[in-house]
């Protein structure tokens, strides 16, 4: 297993996270967890809303400083108090309290913020988020399925302000679904941030199990060159999925959650799978990505002499 920075911070992080989403049992979940650590992975991810997922890894995790551990808050926790949910302090505090409490630590290396919530100011959001890293709870912040735009304001007021900025976006990415291509990604490699990305095998629609008739067109059109390219490369069909999503950007760290021990070695295989040039263009006809009018009108202007004259710029692209 091979490491980056996560974001702009000096914490390592594997190149492949594990989602603790999935995890059922305290047996297959420990089983899971040493596969995952025996293979040099240390990024455990969970949520307060992932069911019993956060007190299963309280119970197996062994040696709790070897691992990145991370956590989100922001989903309700009962439906009927109208303060159980949402990224103001009160929910925060009280979120992390109890992840901690099943947990069985007194810190979490990452606290991602679960979604947008469009009611909190993002300032509030981030004070209260920095005041309790100073507190030593929390040692790395990050916010999941959040626009562009909030994020990269956020990254600003952080900076302008003396506190702790975001260090990574959690995203859905696959082949399937090549959104945060528009300006997602982009924004997350101009500000040098972490992408953790869930949802690349599509809930195992990608995986090359026969789930015929379960799959949209897309889906299946899209399995079926994931199996042609995977017996041209000698690979499976998730390996093919997770090189590809890797394949797009380094700051890509493919998500990935197992029911099964058996699964975690394939995963991390996929680490040293390097597609060939053919492979990439036959998935990408088949999973063509269209950033809209606008990005080509963006991308067009930037080489017209008429913009920018007619200077040749080399920079930092």
């Amino acid at each position: 297993m091979r490491y980056r920075l996560f974001g702009r911070t000096g914490l390592r992080v594997a190149e492949l996270f594990l989602g603790a989403m999935t995890l059922r049992h305290a047996g297959e979940a420990r089983r899971i967890v040493d596969a995952y650590a025996d293979a040099g992975g240390n990024v455990i991810d969970t949520a307060s809303a992932y069911g019993d997922s956060e007190s299963l890894l309280g119970e197996v995790l062994r040696d709790r400083d070897r691992f990145v551990l991370a956590t989100k808050f922001t989903l309700s926790r009962d439906p009927d108090d109208p303060n159980a949910s949402g990224s103001h302090r009160k929910n925060l505090v009280t979120s992390l309290e109890r992840s901690l409490r099943r947990l069985r630590t007194d810190y979490v290396d990452i606290m991602w913020v679960h979604t947008w919530d469009r009611h909190t100011p993002v300032e509030e959001t981030l004070r209260a988020l920095d005041d309790l890293v100073r507190a030593g709870k929390i040692r790395y912040l990050g916010v999941s399925d959040t626009p562009a735009w909030v994020v990269g304001r956020a990254d600003v007021l952080a900076e302008w302000r003396g506190w702790t900025a975001f260090g990574g976006i959690q995203v859905p990415y696959s082949l399937v679904n090549r959104d945060i291509e528009r300006d997602l990604l982009p924004m997350a490699e101009e500000l040098g941030l972490a992408v953790a990305a869930w949802g690349v095998l599509e809930h195992g629609a990608l995986t090359g199990s026969d789930r015929v008739g379960t799959l949209s067109p897309r889906q299946e059109r899209v399995a079926a060159a994931l199996r042609e390219v995977a017996g041209e490369v000698g690979a499976s069909p998730a390996q093919v999925a997770i090189a590809w999503a890797r394949s797009r950007s380094s700051h890509v760290h493919p998500l990935i959650g197992f029911r099964s021990a058996d699964r975690v070695a394939e995963s991390i295989a996929a680490l040293d799978l390097l597609l060939p040039d053919e492979a990439l263009q036959t998935l990408e006809t088949v999973a063509p990505f269209e950033p809209g009018p606008f990005a080509d009108f963006v991308t067009e202007s930037a080489s017209d002499p008429f913009v920018f004259g007619n200077a040749t710029v080399t920079g930092r692209r």
